[in-house]
């Protein structure tokens, strides 16, 4: 699985690193953040929505990735479109 680095959070500081990578052959964004508190993922698990099943898969994570990545985000989803998606 090659990833192509995009972007790593410009206000990283020792052990916190939010950052984007696009999987080239899954053709996926690959992010990195913080792990939610415990009441934003509560509130998250609760969510229903019309074909979407009340929680969070076990095969699936929160992360919290910084506004200020908005930036790195669109870069990774222009690299997966030129990519063929």
């Amino acid at each position: 699985m090659p990833l192509l680095f995009i972007g790593i959070d410009p206000n990283t500081g020792d052990g916190e690193s939010p950052t984007v990578w696009v999987d080239t052959d899954a053709k996926e964004l690959v992010l990195q953040g913080w792990k939610p508190d415990p009441e934003l993922h509560a509130q998250c698990a609760a969510f229903e929505a019309p074909g979407h099943a009340v929680g969070i898969p076990d095969s699936e994570q929160l992360v919290r990735i910084p506004a200020r990545m908005i930036g790195d985000i669109r870069k990774a989803c222009d690299a997966l479109e030129r990519a063929g998606l």
